[in-house]
Protein backbone atom coordinates (compact mmCIF):
# COMPACT_ATOMS: atom_id res chain seq x y z
CA UNK A 1 0.00 0.00 0.00
CA UNK A 2 1.35 3.31 -0.68
CA UNK A 3 1.02 6.79 0.53
CA UNK A 4 -0.03 9.61 -1.13
CA UNK A 5 0.56 13.31 -0.81
CA UNK A 6 -1.38 15.49 -2.93
CA UNK A 7 -0.55 18.80 -4.86
CA UNK A 8 -1.34 21.37 -6.93
CA UNK A 9 -4.74 20.79 -9.39
CA UNK A 10 -5.65 17.30 -7.09
CA UNK A 11 -6.49 17.17 -3.40
CA UNK A 12 -8.84 14.32 -3.10
CA UNK A 13 -9.17 10.85 -4.93
CA UNK A 14 -11.34 8.27 -4.07
CA UNK A 15 -12.23 5.82 -6.03
CA UNK A 16 -10.26 3.16 -8.23
CA UNK A 17 -8.27 3.95 -11.64
CA UNK A 18 -6.38 1.27 -13.80
CA UNK A 19 -6.08 -1.13 -11.20
CA UNK A 20 -5.30 0.99 -8.06
CA UNK A 21 -7.57 1.99 -5.82
CA UNK A 22 -7.03 5.56 -4.00
CA UNK A 23 -8.98 6.51 -0.56
CA UNK A 24 -8.23 7.66 2.77
CA UNK A 25 -7.43 6.33 6.22
CA UNK A 26 -6.67 8.32 9.83
CA UNK A 27 -2.93 7.91 8.65
CA UNK A 28 -3.26 9.76 5.49
CA UNK A 29 -4.10 9.48 1.45
CA UNK A 30 -2.95 5.66 0.03
CA UNK A 31 -2.96 3.80 -2.71
CA UNK A 32 -3.47 0.04 -3.34
CA UNK A 33 -3.99 -2.50 -6.16
CA UNK A 34 -7.42 -3.18 -6.89
CA UNK A 35 -8.86 -6.63 -6.42
CA UNK A 36 -11.44 -7.90 -7.72
CA UNK A 37 -13.44 -10.10 -5.71
CA UNK A 38 -14.79 -13.47 -6.24
CA UNK A 39 -18.60 -13.80 -7.50
CA UNK A 40 -19.18 -17.61 -5.95
CA UNK A 41 -23.10 -16.20 -6.33
CA UNK A 42 -24.34 -17.53 -3.35
CA UNK A 43 -27.82 -17.79 -2.32
CA UNK A 44 -27.36 -14.73 -0.26
CA UNK A 45 -25.51 -12.64 -3.78
CA UNK A 46 -28.64 -14.26 -5.35
CA UNK A 47 -31.29 -12.96 -3.10
CA UNK A 48 -30.47 -9.19 -3.08
CA UNK A 49 -29.73 -9.35 -6.65
CA UNK A 50 -33.31 -10.70 -6.98
CA UNK A 51 -34.81 -7.92 -4.40
CA UNK A 52 -32.80 -5.17 -6.47
CA UNK A 53 -34.62 -6.42 -9.49
CA UNK A 54 -37.86 -6.96 -8.13
CA UNK A 55 -37.73 -3.34 -7.18
CA UNK A 56 -36.76 -1.63 -10.33
CA UNK A 57 -39.23 -3.35 -12.26
CA UNK A 58 -41.60 -1.73 -9.64
CA UNK A 59 -40.63 1.27 -10.02
CA UNK A 60 -41.32 1.27 -13.76
CA UNK A 61 -44.33 -0.68 -14.00
CA UNK A 62 -46.81 -0.32 -10.92
CA UNK A 63 -45.70 3.04 -9.43
CA UNK A 64 -48.05 5.70 -10.83
CA UNK A 65 -46.62 8.91 -12.24
CA UNK A 66 -47.71 10.77 -9.24
CA UNK A 67 -45.82 8.71 -6.92
CA UNK A 68 -42.51 8.31 -9.04
CA UNK A 69 -42.70 12.68 -8.68
CA UNK A 70 -43.02 12.12 -4.95
CA UNK A 71 -39.88 9.89 -4.80
CA UNK A 72 -37.96 12.58 -6.91
CA UNK A 73 -39.51 15.25 -4.77
CA UNK A 74 -38.00 13.46 -1.68
CA UNK A 75 -34.76 12.77 -3.10
CA UNK A 76 -34.15 16.11 -4.08
CA UNK A 77 -34.77 17.57 -0.52
CA UNK A 78 -32.11 14.69 1.57
CA UNK A 79 -28.66 15.39 0.80
CA UNK A 80 -25.94 12.32 1.16
CA UNK A 81 -22.39 12.87 1.29
CA UNK A 82 -20.03 10.99 -1.25
CA UNK A 83 -16.67 9.60 -0.95
CA UNK A 84 -15.21 13.05 -0.83
CA UNK A 85 -17.42 14.74 1.78
CA UNK A 86 -19.09 16.47 -0.91
CA UNK A 87 -22.78 17.01 -0.40
CA UNK A 88 -24.60 14.58 -3.45
CA UNK A 89 -28.28 13.92 -3.97
CA UNK A 90 -29.63 10.66 -5.19
CA UNK A 91 -32.20 10.29 -7.60
CA UNK A 92 -36.19 9.26 -7.31
CA UNK A 93 -35.47 5.81 -7.97
CA UNK A 94 -32.35 5.34 -5.93
CA UNK A 95 -33.99 6.44 -3.28
CA UNK A 96 -36.93 4.39 -4.06
CA UNK A 97 -34.53 1.31 -4.38
CA UNK A 98 -32.89 2.19 -0.90
CA UNK A 99 -36.00 2.71 1.21
CA UNK A 100 -37.34 -0.39 0.28
CA UNK A 101 -34.45 -3.06 -0.34
CA UNK A 102 -34.63 -4.72 3.50
CA UNK A 103 -38.11 -4.36 3.52
CA UNK A 104 -38.51 -6.30 0.86
CA UNK A 105 -35.53 -8.32 1.71
CA UNK A 106 -37.92 -9.15 4.90
CA UNK A 107 -40.83 -9.71 3.26
CA UNK A 108 -42.49 -6.52 4.35
CA UNK A 109 -44.90 -4.64 2.28
CA UNK A 110 -43.14 -2.04 -0.21
CA UNK A 111 -43.62 1.62 -0.02
CA UNK A 112 -45.00 3.25 -3.05
CA UNK A 113 -46.07 6.43 -1.58
CA UNK A 114 -42.83 9.34 -1.95
CA UNK A 115 -42.11 10.05 2.17
CA UNK A 116 -43.96 13.82 2.56
CA UNK A 117 -41.66 14.52 5.44
CA UNK A 118 -38.80 15.30 4.03
CA UNK A 119 -35.89 14.12 6.21
CA UNK A 120 -34.16 10.64 7.47
CA UNK A 121 -35.46 8.96 10.35
CA UNK A 122 -32.96 10.11 13.60
CA UNK A 123 -30.87 7.51 14.45
CA UNK A 124 -30.85 5.79 18.06
CA UNK A 125 -27.75 7.07 19.96
CA UNK A 126 -28.09 4.50 22.59
CA UNK A 127 -27.85 1.66 20.90
CA UNK A 128 -26.08 -1.26 22.27
CA UNK A 129 -24.88 -4.56 22.27
CA UNK A 130 -23.87 -7.23 24.47
CA UNK A 131 -22.74 -10.82 23.21
CA UNK A 132 -22.63 -14.13 24.75
CA UNK A 133 -21.07 -17.84 24.27
CA UNK A 134 -23.11 -19.61 26.42
CA UNK A 135 -26.63 -18.59 23.97
CA UNK A 136 -25.36 -17.86 21.12
CA UNK A 137 -27.40 -14.32 21.14
CA UNK A 138 -26.60 -10.68 21.10
CA UNK A 139 -29.08 -8.63 23.45
CA UNK A 140 -29.48 -5.14 21.31
CA UNK A 141 -30.67 -2.02 23.45
CA UNK A 142 -32.65 0.20 21.76
CA UNK A 143 -34.90 3.72 22.81
CA UNK A 144 -38.39 2.25 22.53
CA UNK A 145 -39.52 6.04 23.40
CA UNK A 146 -38.14 7.06 19.41
CA UNK A 147 -41.16 7.34 16.96
CA UNK A 148 -40.49 4.03 15.16
CA UNK A 149 -40.95 2.48 18.11
CA UNK A 150 -44.12 3.63 18.51
CA UNK A 151 -45.24 3.21 15.34
CA UNK A 152 -47.27 0.24 13.53
CA UNK A 153 -45.10 -0.93 10.29
CA UNK A 154 -41.80 0.79 11.37
CA UNK A 155 -38.41 -1.57 12.08
CA UNK A 156 -35.09 -1.88 13.50
CA UNK A 157 -33.28 -3.74 11.12
CA UNK A 158 -30.24 -5.37 12.52
CA UNK A 159 -27.28 -7.01 11.27
CA UNK A 160 -23.71 -8.83 12.61
CA UNK A 161 -20.45 -8.25 11.41
CA UNK A 162 -17.99 -11.26 10.78
CA UNK A 163 -16.19 -11.45 14.41
CA UNK A 164 -12.86 -9.95 14.57
CA UNK A 165 -9.85 -10.07 16.74
CA UNK A 166 -10.41 -8.04 20.15
CA UNK A 167 -8.00 -5.44 19.63
CA UNK A 168 -9.51 -4.46 15.98
CA UNK A 169 -10.82 -0.54 16.28
CA UNK A 170 -12.34 -0.49 12.95
CA UNK A 171 -14.90 -2.89 10.76
CA UNK A 172 -16.41 -1.93 7.86
CA UNK A 173 -18.21 -5.30 6.91
CA UNK A 174 -19.20 -7.91 5.70
CA UNK A 175 -22.39 -7.86 7.55
CA UNK A 176 -25.09 -10.56 7.69
CA UNK A 177 -28.61 -9.63 8.58
CA UNK A 178 -29.58 -11.08 12.03
CA UNK A 179 -33.10 -9.80 13.18
CA UNK A 180 -35.38 -6.79 13.49
CA UNK A 181 -37.69 -5.49 15.95
CA UNK A 182 -41.48 -4.43 15.03
CA UNK A 183 -42.73 -1.08 16.16
CA UNK A 184 -45.99 -1.18 17.53
CA UNK A 185 -48.32 2.07 18.39
CA UNK A 186 -50.04 0.68 21.43
CA UNK A 187 -47.14 -1.14 22.97
CA UNK A 188 -43.69 -0.51 22.11
CA UNK A 189 -41.25 -3.50 22.11
CA UNK A 190 -39.32 -3.97 25.09
CA UNK A 191 -35.51 -2.99 24.93
CA UNK A 192 -33.12 -4.98 24.67
CA UNK A 193 -33.80 -7.62 22.71
CA UNK A 194 -32.40 -10.96 22.16
CA UNK A 195 -30.89 -11.83 18.69
CA UNK A 196 -29.65 -15.39 17.69
CA UNK A 197 -26.26 -14.60 15.73
CA UNK A 198 -25.91 -15.57 12.65
CA UNK A 199 -22.34 -15.92 13.04
CA UNK A 200 -20.57 -17.96 15.60
CA UNK A 201 -20.03 -16.40 18.76
CA UNK A 202 -16.07 -17.00 20.43
CA UNK A 203 -15.09 -15.99 23.93
CA UNK A 204 -13.07 -12.88 23.62
CA UNK A 205 -13.68 -11.66 20.17
CA UNK A 206 -14.96 -8.74 18.94
CA UNK A 207 -18.41 -8.20 17.23
CA UNK A 208 -19.90 -4.99 15.54
CA UNK A 209 -23.71 -4.86 14.84
CA UNK A 210 -24.92 -2.52 12.14
CA UNK A 211 -28.54 -0.76 12.24
CA UNK A 212 -30.88 1.18 10.62
CA UNK A 213 -34.18 2.89 11.36
CA UNK A 214 -37.55 2.49 8.74
CA UNK A 215 -40.30 4.27 9.33
CA UNK A 216 -43.28 3.49 8.35
CA UNK A 217 -43.44 6.04 5.31
CA UNK A 218 -40.32 4.27 3.51
CA UNK A 219 -38.05 6.63 5.37
CA UNK A 220 -34.77 5.07 6.17
CA UNK A 221 -32.25 5.79 8.54
CA UNK A 222 -28.44 6.37 7.96
CA UNK A 223 -26.33 3.39 9.68
CA UNK A 224 -25.37 3.08 13.27
CA UNK A 225 -23.18 0.82 14.97
CA UNK A 226 -21.75 -1.00 18.14
CA UNK A 227 -19.82 -3.26 19.27
CA UNK A 228 -18.59 -5.13 21.93
CA UNK A 229 -16.47 -7.82 23.25
CA UNK A 230 -17.90 -11.62 23.40
CA UNK A 231 -18.25 -12.72 27.08
CA UNK A 232 -19.16 -16.17 28.31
Amino acid sequence: MALLKFGGGITEMRGSIAGNVYSRNRFGAYARPRTKPVNPQSELQEACRNVISFLTEYWHSTLTPAERTAWETYAAAVPFNNKLGETVYLTGFNMFVRSNFELKRQAHTVVEAGPTTLALPETDPTFAVAASVATQEISVTFDNVLPWANEDDAFLFVEQGVPQIATRNFFNGPWRFMDEVAGDSVTPPTSPAAMTAPFTLVLGQKVWCYARIVRADGRLSNPFTASCIVAA
